[in-house]
């Protein structure tokens, strides 16, 4: 029995001695490894410092140089439309005509009238000369020859103003009547427009009016040519501030060649304000945005707990202004020779070793032009 013991316990003794011989060679195995975190690779950009000059954003709509709706000054019938829908037409060019033929028969009596009282006037002079007649008959046929000219002109008058003319060079919109149908005054017959020299208007906060000034760039962009800017020069600015809104009306007029824009379309307005800032610049992709500050991750040599050095990442809390683009301005935090992790910042904390690698990097552009798809 004792000997069955003995065996037994010699058999359990070298199992422990195994046992202990594992966990300390797994020991051993776990105290000499590297504990140092896993390096992570990221994209990087450099710090940029640039000379941006200010604008002030709004939104605004177009109007042209000149536009009118024209209406009939007398009533009567449309008997000729003389200018086709979206046709150029030149200042003085017959548009719309109306029936006169009622005042061109009251002229012709008008005329002959006016003829009597001019053979009439003609020999009362000569008779008052041989003191035939008296003066009163002679400044009552003057009298007759006067009033018979007036009633000749205001007839020539409303016949003139039956033929709808433009009042200066333009295009003619959709025009609003037919021909053959009765109008009365005021009714509205054909929109012109000129369309070669057209103003922009829109509005600007109270506290930005003091930076606006006739003569400064305006930059235009339109959701019909999203490729294409348009230059304007602020032409006016409104001395009175608007009640409802605190608003500076603006105006600023540009060149359109070949009537590219139309009035009433809605552009988005950029002023450019003389004054540049100096900024420093890291591209959007590299921020980290957090309720507590917003942050970037600076590339540089970082020492370890065993004293080596290597390539990591330092958090560092910075301050934003404006945006342009695909950048962003750094007002606080940054000097502006520093690298910084431009993508894979979501992954990243404080002292993580990386590695970087470029090949494939975000877009850093100040206006960038996305491919329409």
């Amino acid at each position: 029995m004792i000997k069955r013991f003995t065996i037994a316990f010699a058999g359990f003794a070298a199992v422990a001695a195994v046992l202990v011989a594992v966990k300390g060679a797994q020991l051993q195995e776990m105290m000499t490894a590297n504990h140092s975190p896993p390096t992570t690779t990221v994209s990087t950009a450099k710090v940029e410092k640039q000379q941006w000059f200010p604008v002030i954003n709004s939104i605004g709509t177009l109007a042209p140089i000149q536009g009118v709706t024209l209406s009939s000054e007398l009533e009567g019938a449309i008997v000729n439309i003389a200018a086709a829908n979206g046709a150029r037409v030149e200042k003085g060019d017959l548009l719309i005509e109306l029936d006169t033929s009622v005042e061109r028969a009251q002229l012709a009596a008008a005329e002959a009238r006016t003829d009597l009282t001019r053979l009439q006037v003609n020999r009362a002079r000569a008779l008052r000369e041989k003191d035939t007649i008296s003066q009163s008959d002679l400044d009552s046929a003057a009298a007759q020859y006067a009033q018979a000219l007036a009633d000749f002109a205001a007839l020539q008058a409303n016949i003139d103003k039956k033929s709808i003319r433009a009042p200066f060079d333009g295009r003619v919109g959709i025009r609003l009547v037919n021909e053959g149908q009765f109008v009365s005054r005021g009714t509205p017959l054909v929109p012109l427009q000129k369309l070669d020299l057209m103003f922009v208007d829109f509005f600007v906060p109270q506290r930005q009016s003091p930076h606006i000034k006739a003569g400064q760039d305006v930059n235009i962009t339109v959701d019909a040519f999203p490729d294409q800017i348009f230059t304007a020069k602020v032409s006016a600015v409104n001395p009175q501030v608007d009640v409802m809104t605190r608003n500076v009306a603006v105006q600023a007029t540009f060149l359109n060649p070949g009537e590219m824009l139309r009035s009433g379309m809605f552009v988005q307005v950029e002023v450019v304000l003389p004054t540049p800032e100096h900024v420093v610049v890291v591209p959007a992709t590299a921020i980290s945005y957090a309720s507590y500050g917003n942050s970037v991750f600076v590339v540089e040599n970082v020492k370890g707990a065993d004293g080596s050095d290597y390539l990591g990442v330092r958090q560092q809390p910075i301050k934003l202004g404006r945006t342009r683009g695909d950048q962003i301005a750094v007002i606080e935090g940054l000097s502006g020779d520093e690298e910084v992790v431009s993508a894979g910042v979501f992954k990243l904390r404080n002292n993580l070793p990386v590695r970087i690698n470029n090949d494939v990097t975000p877009s850093n552009a100040a206006d960038p032009q996305p491919a329409n798809t």
